[in-house]
């Protein structure tokens, strides 16, 4: 019996109807690696992998990345946009005010608690998004001291 191998990046892209370019594939496993990376981040990560490409199509492929679910875009106020891997849950962020360090978090209590407002006014919510600010242990200390 052979075991079941693990869809490539590749499978994935084609799992959700995109096309696989060298960019693409170096991206998503850019963004995989990062930790909520900001765009620059990421074309230089890119770049570093296949070669020269354009802020513009590494602009692009986030869009159809994030599109088609493989991508989580996030954009705490007062930052510029940022993107991870970690999608299908419903985690939310800590972000630090001092150097806007980004870690993830899961929700406070059990499974996606914070799907159930307290009045969704009509609305059919799908996805929940809590930013928790502060300062982190590194900025913490540095203050402290």
């Amino acid at each position: 019996m052979t075991a079941p191998r693990t869809p490539t990046t590749a499978d994935e892209l084609r799992g959700v109807g995109l096309r696989v370019t060298a960019a693409r594939v170096a991206l998503l496993e850019t963004v995989r690696e990062g930790d909520h990376l900001g765009v620059e981040a990421l074309a230089s990560g890119v770049r570093g992998r296949v070669g020269h490409i354009s802020l513009q199509a590494v602009y692009d492929a986030l869009h159809a990345l994030t599109t088609a679910g493989l991508v989580r875009r996030i954009e705490p106020p007062g930052s510029p946009a940022r993107f991870e891997g970690r999608v299908g849950d419903n985690h939310h962020h800590l972000v630090c005010r001092s150097c806007a360090a980004v870690v993830d978090v899961d929700c406070a209590v059990g499974h996606a608690p914070c799907l159930t407002a307290s009045d969704d006014r009509g609305f059919a919510i799908d996805e929940a998004e809590v930013i928790y600010w502060g300062l982190c242990p590194g900025c913490s200390t540095a203050r402290t001291t």
